[in-house]
């Protein structure tokens, strides 16, 4: 799997993205893994090869732009190395759209970022056999 970060996947649509944050909304799932928050939505009949993704970092702990630039940049980074795990799972129990909020307080290394990203493509994986084994 070529690592890389295309047009393709990255998450624009207004309409999936406010489905992704609607309130009370039984489609998404969310969990929480320092430093991220997740939020995805699974969907039997999508046809996409990889999740769509969205990076956000809060203006509220950041002040300055080129900080959320910098840290989004390190979580774009921590993605396109590691995508290789979550795209290895099924299309059907594979989230279709994905969220990552960044919670942190502070600027944090990309190592701790990347051990992050992979725990939680792990915690991705291990919710989809659950859901797999529970059907």
């Amino acid at each position: 799997m070529k690592q890389t970060f295309g047009k393709s996947e990255r998450l624009s649509n207004r309409r999936i993205i406010d489905r992704l944050f609607k309130r009370g909304s039984t489609d998404t799932q969310s969990f929480y893994l320092f430093p991220f928050r997740v939020v995805y939505l699974t969907d039997e009949t999508s046809d996409l090869p990889l999740p769509q993704v969205l990076f956000s970092v809060p203006k509220k702990s950041f002040k300055r732009a080129v900080d959320r630039n910098l840290i989004r940049r390190r979580c774009r980074e921590a993605y396109r190395k590691n995508k290789s795990i979550i795209a290895g799972l099924s299309p059907r129990s594979r989230p279709v759209y994905l969220a990552f909020l960044y919670l942190a307080k502070e600027k944090i290394e990309s190592g701790v970022i990347e051990n992050g990203m992979v725990r939680l493509f792990e915690k991705l994986r291990a919710n989809a056999a659950a859901e797999r084994s529970g059907q």
